[in-house]
């Protein structure tokens, strides 16, 4: 059975599916690609109502950006079975393929908005820039939990290997190199494990 939902215009909820929208089309097709009356469309307001929102597209980023950092918050924020898996067991969790969507990989948000703002949008800089230390600061907790002899160093190192990752099957549209940082990882945890309990 179908279920036709009419699409609401303005009202209640329009701020919400601006923001709906951003996720989408920002991630998607990329900030600097969509402009606002396609944002407005993708969230069936008109450009007013966006307006009445948001000062501005670069409020809606900025906006954007807070928005998903809870879903991009692990390990900091993990899922609510983490509890139930070891600290090295969640690490390794960080290096599983993102799930296919069925288009091309677009890689960390946050890592494509820096890059889209570059030489603008300071606010934007300084979210990508909290979030990205959040990060770092996540897996040197969850190193320091598994043992490592240096956590902060080993955290580091993971963080940048996962950044590594993300941009290298984005860049070739290929899961393969997770699995390639994946066993990079696992070598460092297990030297730097064994280092912390000799």
């Amino acid at each position: 059975m179908s279920i036709h939902v009419e699409r609401q215009r303005g009202g209640r909820g329009a701020r919400q599916r601006i923001l709906d929208a951003a996720v989408k089309l920002f991630y998607v097709d990329g900030i600097n690609a969509t402009g606002v009356e396609r944002l407005a469309d993708g969230a069936s307001v008109s450009k007013r109502t966006l307006y009445q929102h948001f000062p501005s597209k670069e409020a809606v980023v900025e906006e954007y950006l807070r928005h998903i950092r809870q879903g991009f918050g692990y390990p900091k924020h993990p899922d609510p079975t983490a509890g139930k898996r070891s600290p090295r067991s969640r690490i390794l969790a960080l290096f599983e393929p993102p799930p296919s969507s069925g288009g091309p990989l677009r890689g960390c948000p946050f890592h494509n908005a820096a890059v889209e703002a570059a030489g603008g949008m300071s606010e934007v800089h300084e979210i990508v820039e909290e979030h990205k230390r959040s990060y770092v600061d996540g897996v040197v907790t969850l190193a320091r939990a598994a043992g490592a002899a240096n956590p902060k160093l080993l955290g580091t190192q993971l963080a940048i290997l996962f950044e590594g990752a993300a941009a290298m099957s984005t860049s070739l549209n290929d899961v393969a190199p997770w699995a390639h940082a994946r066993k990079a990882a696992q070598t460092l945890l297990d030297e730097a494990i064994s280092r912390g309990s000799a």
